[in-house]
């Protein structure tokens, strides 16, 4: 069946939208900022196909962006979860995408809890791997002390209830209650480097980012990426981009964290697009920050359950 309720997107329908795109017969949810209430004009529509696959596409209808993840009904990685547990479905021939759904509003809490704290295990390796880079000379240390960064916001999203959404984070965290782990966003904050945020600056950080992107994805997500740039850029969004783009770069490290360090040429794009920080120094005292904040959290996070 499709989803009952008409669905558009800009005045057109989200049903044909689907089929134009060829997934007639698959499950399919719609995600994203769309879904979220949030939408800015330069944001894409988020679409996850349950075909079994994994990964992500890109894909343009009716003049807009659309990002097709790829996606298993047996899913069970926390990391995926949190993302799906929201999405609104448009097509579900035989019922099975909402059951699924229906499965993860049960587990929220426990999925968060799950994804909170593999986010705050990352932050605290890469912090630990920013100290040590510090002591051998290793470039990344840089990346490694943003890397941690993101993950600790992640984690304090998700301690919130909330799904990360790298292009709406900072707007959705100046308006965060105050309290004990929200006061560590102020950590993230600094440890970003987002005070350094201007317009010369984002254009270096979008080009690198862009090129990046291309390097690693291959499937046309620099478009979508040059596109956030330009509205934030030109509506004076200047820390809500300088966020986004680090944090797409952190995603892509991700996807090579196993061979990255085989690729020592990324690091001269990297330094650009994520704006490090070069002294070992600094960054030895920043891994040092994080870690214990990461510590504090995890602590925390064990209290409670």
């Amino acid at each position: 069946m499709l989803y009952s309720k008409t669905v558009t997107w800009d005045g057109v329908d989200a049903r044909g939208i689907v089929q134009d795109l060829g997934l007639s017969g698959m499950p399919v949810g719609l995600g994203g900022c769309e879904n979220d209430g949030r939408p800015r004009d330069c944001c894409e529509y988020n679409l996850t196909v349950f075909d079994g696959g994994s990964g992500e596409s890109v894909r343009e209808v009716a003049g807009k962006h659309v990002k097709l993840h790829h996606c298993r009904l047996e899913e069970s990685d926390a990391n995926v979860l949190v993302q799906l547990g929201g999405l609104k479905v448009l097509q579900d021939d035989q019922w099975r995408l909402t059951m699924f759904l229906a499965g993860l509003r049960e587990r929220k809490k426990a999925i968060l809890r799950s994804f909170a704290k593999g986010c705050l295990v990352e932050a605290g390796i890469f912090a630990n791997r920013a100290r040590e880079a510090a002591i051998s000379g290793d470039p990344f240390g840089g990346v490694w002390v943003k890397c941690s960064s993101y993950f600790l916001a992640d984690a304090i999203f998700a301690i919130n209830e909330r799904r990360p959404s790298p292009s709406h984070m900072m707007e959705i965290a100046r308006g965060m209650g105050k309290n004990a782990v929200n006061e560590s966003f102020s950590l993230v904050y600094d440890m970003l480097g987002i005070e350094r945020a201007s317009t010369s600056v984002l254009e270096r950080m979008a080009k690198s980012t862009m090129g990046f992107s291309d390097m690693v994805e291959k499937n046309g997500s620099s478009a979508i990426v040059a596109r956030k740039y330009e509205y934030m850029a030109a509506n004076s969004l200047l820390s809500d981009c300088y966020y986004y783009l680090g944090y797409v770069n952190r995603d892509n490290i991700m996807r090579l964290r196993n061979t990255i360090h085989k690729r020592p040429e990324y690091i001269h794009v990297l330094k650009v697009g994520l704006d490090i920080e070069n002294d070992p120094l600094i960054v030895a005292k920043q891994g040092g920050s994080l870690l214990q904040r990461v510590n504090e959290l995890l602590g925390g996070t064990a209290e409670n359950g």
